[in-house]
């Protein structure tokens, strides 16, 4: 599962990259909707999101461009967000926006499971999966309650911090994928801190049905050579889509 920012460098080439990525083997792509205070994310997904907003990205903006791919992009994309543009539209309205759009899910990373379960049934009425988050610091109770309220899947975040490539995915990993798959029957997805095949392959090993890679795909569009972005990042889902199996 790619992750990639929404307007960097901006929303036309974003859309390339979409429609590359679904080429390339993504069977689900997480879209990152710009915000100026993205407190879950590490300093490359920080710096993408400043780019973005400088290219006057925004989250109608954002719906505008998924919607002109309607026809076209036919893999899910989950939108990715945080709670104060979900607010300022209404959750409802931000829900209606983004199924007319096309997305198929949210994740919200700074919103309060009880917050949650006031957004679930209303994102549910529009046809989208809300996507919870499960830290690796989340008593055991707290979690089960995470995995059974989850729609779509439940996203594991791998390490105690922000996004952003690690050198190693934590062994401890494997026992809360155990731990989450035996509290629901729900699939579980691994994000942050995945940076190449490799660990792709480690995570599934482990039991793990996705792997969100976010930080490592950004660093490349953003290094690309001018012209280049949307190949190099349908190269890098190559790799990585055959790292999943």
């Amino acid at each position: 599962m790619p992750f990639l920012m929404a307007g960097d460098p901006d929303l036309t080439i974003s859309a390339e990259i979409l429609l590359k990525l679904q080429e390339k083997g993504a069977d689900i792509i997480e879209l990152g909707i710009p915000y100026s205070d993205p407190l879950a994310d590490g300093p490359v997904i920080q710096a993408a999101a400043s780019r973005a907003l400088a290219s006057g990205t925004n989250p109608s903006l954002v719906f505008e461009m998924l919607y002109s791919l309607r026809g076209k992009l036919s893999v899910p994309v989950i939108l990715f967000t945080y709670s104060n543009p979900l607010l300022n539209l209404g959750m409802d309205s931000f829900c209606e926006q983004a199924a007319n759009a096309g997305a198929s899910g949210l994740v919200v990373p700074d919103l309060p499971l009880e917050e949650a379960e006031i957004l679930s049934p209303l994102a549910a009425n529009r046809g989208l999966d809300l996507v919870l988050l499960v830290a690796p610091t989340t008593p055991k109770e707290r979690m089960t309650r995470i995995a059974m309220s989850s729609r779509g899947f439940t996203y594991l975040v791998s390490v105690t911090g922000v996004t952003g490539e690690r050198s190693f995915i934590e062994t401890r990993v494997k026992a809360l994928v155990k731990q989450l798959k035996e509290s629901s029957t729900g699939p579980v997805a691994v994000g942050f801190g995945i940076s190449g095949p490799e660990q792709v392959r480690q995570v599934r090993s482990w039991g793990a049905d996705g792997a969100i890679v976010g930080s490592a795909l950004v660093k490349r569009i953003a290094n690309a050579a001018p012209g280049s972005a949307v190949n190099e990042a349908g190269s890098f889902c190559n790799e990585l889509r055959k790292a999943a199996g």
